[in-house]
């Protein structure tokens, strides 16, 4: 009888820890790093009653670094003097539990750090804009290793400097620094040792890459300053390229996979958005038209369509297979958004206004907005554990989704 009232405790504190993990948001663009929520019940009814804000915290980077959420943990990198600064706050307080400050001099150009922190178990790994590299104990704060790929690899500072986010996959670490063979690294994510290089030798975009499979051949879509690529995981092989040359080598929108053997991919300055098609020894462009113009702001894929921001600052949504826009909403400037419940969450890049709508390809129905912290508002809102994370050039808050 004990024995059995045991192992019924710990499977409902199993079932506890899993079901709080199921609502983390560890790395960027989230658990599965496509912008959609696995949270559900949330309030949909902006207009009848507005989310509640329950804690800010004052940021001094003058930017756009963006939250993640892991173990009632807030990461997210800030600057004081010549220092980044990596700050874990209480999800639920506001309150600081730990940081750590590393040199990253200079002066700021929109801000400093625009990375995402990336959570795999008990370490935390971030990425400042001049190539430092931490991993990090994201219960105490305390260093475990840290690299500087762009002076270890050679790497190719863009003109706004490192914008991706480390990812893990497996045992690797995987960023992009655009060095002579070294466009893409494996690091060991437990020692930071290199485990492979190349890639070939692009300066680096600056979206954060993707794992996607196509045509049964599972890679990584790197967005390089001049291409998409396809990385082998194995050896960091180039796979295939297709050019996509933009003002500046301003890649920086994430690319996603469409179907089987597709990719989606959109940049701004004017260029537009396309489906390439990926085959073995073959890589043709489907369509290419400029209905999606995202300068940086990651589309969402959501029951088989497309919806993203881009300029002159339309939330758009778009038929993959066509290209074909379904519908456009204007107001949204640079603003990113997120899928949460079956609603988009999306920011009006410029003035700060957090929108709600329907996620829906029959046209755009908003259920209510409001304006928690305004001004220019460029990173994308982050959902975890009923609470929704947004902030400003100089704060971050937190509000009750439920």
């Amino acid at each position: 009888m004990k024995s059995s009232f045991c192992t019924i405790v710990l499977v409902a504190v199993l079932c506890f820890s899993l079901s709080a993990l199921a609502g983390d948001w560890p790395r960027f663009r989230g658990p599965n790093a496509d912008g959609i929520s696995t949270e559900t019940g949330i309030n949909k009814a902006w207009g009848e009653r507005q989310p509640e804000t329950l804690w800010t915290f004052k940021m001094s980077d003058d930017g756009y670094a963006g939250p993640s959420v892991a173990d009632g943990k807030v990461f997210i990198i800030d600057h004081v003097g010549d220092n980044d600064v990596v700050r874990a706050l209480d999800l639920n307080t506001g309150k600081q539990v730990w940081e750590y400050a590393y040199p990253e001099p200079g002066n700021p150009d929109h801000g400093y750090a625009r990375s995402t922190p990336t959570v795999d178990g008990d370490k935390v790994y971030t990425l400042g804009r001049l190539g430092t590299l931490c991993c990090l104990n994201a219960k105490t704060g305390q260093k475990i290793w840290s690299r500087n790929i762009v002076k270890e690899f050679g790497g190719q500072l863009p003109k706004w400097q490192l914008a991706m986010s480390p990812f893990v996959d497996g045992n690797n670490l995987i960023l992009c620094p655009g060095g002579q063979n070294a466009a893409v690294v494996a690091l060991n994510k437990t020692t930071g040792e290199t485990v492979w290089q190349d890639g070939g030798s692009d300066k680096p975009g600056y979206a954060t890459p993707v794992i996607a499979t196509l045509a049964g051949k599972k890679q990584y879509l790197v967005f390089t300053g001049f291409a998409i690529t396809g990385i082998d995981p194995a050896n960091g092989k180039l796979l295939w390229s297709h050019p996509w040359k933009t003002q500046y080598d301003v890649n920086a929108a994430a690319p996603i996979q469409i179907g089987t053997n597709h990719v989606y991919i959109t940049s701004g300055y004017g260029h537009g958005c396309a489906l390439v098609k990926v085959e073995p020894g073959k890589v043709a462009v489907e369509w290419e038209n400029k209905e999606i113009v995202a300068h940086f702001s990651s589309s969402v894929l959501f029951n088989g369509v497309i919806y993203g921001t881009g300029d002159p600052g339309f939330l758009t949504c778009l038929d993959p297979k066509t290209g074909k826009a379904l519908w456009k909403k204007d107001g949204f400037e640079k603003g990113g958004i997120i899928v949460v419940d079956g609603a988009i969450i999306g920011l009006d890049g410029r003035g700060g206004d957090l929108i709600m709508a329907e996620a829906k390809p029959d046209g755009y129905k908003e259920l209510g907005r409001i304006k928690p912290l305004g001004g220019q508002s460029w990173t994308a809102p982050v959902p975890a554990q009923g609470k929704l994370l947004v902030r400003n050039q100089s704060t971050l808050a937190c509000l009750n989704l439920k």
